[in-house]
């Protein structure tokens, strides 16, 4: 049978809890690094679920531009065209026009 004695019990206690506490801050070193990896990883995986979602409006985009795209035979032209992405609207216009704010005129 094994006996202690109250003092060896004590001191066994304290060393114990020096083991714990010890224990519990490399746990929570550890934690904190696993905890960084997963909301890193959950911020990617949102990201690129925002960007595969988009894949339909950029293709909505593509086959608006397409229709708006009008060849008489001889001088094709784009009608400009409103697409959407990622709630923000943008334009596409006739690259070929020039724009008509603050256009420098041509020299003489």
């Amino acid at each position: 049978m094994l006996a202690i004695t109250l003092e060896e019990a004590q001191n066994i206690a304290v060393g114990l809890v020096v083991v714990f506490a010890v224990g519990a801050i490399v746990a929570a070193w550890i934690m904190k690094t696993i905890m960084q990896k997963l909301v890193v990883a959950v911020v990617f995986g949102v990201l690129a679920f925002a960007v595969w979602t988009q894949r339909s409006s950029l293709q909505d985009c593509a086959d608006k531009v397409i229709d708006a795209y009008e060849f008489d035979g001889r001088n094709p032209t784009i009608i400009d065209t409103e697409c959407s992405f990622f709630g923000t609207t943008i334009t596409i216009s006739d690259p070929r026009t020039p724009p008509t704010d603050n256009a420098p005129e041509a020299p003489e």
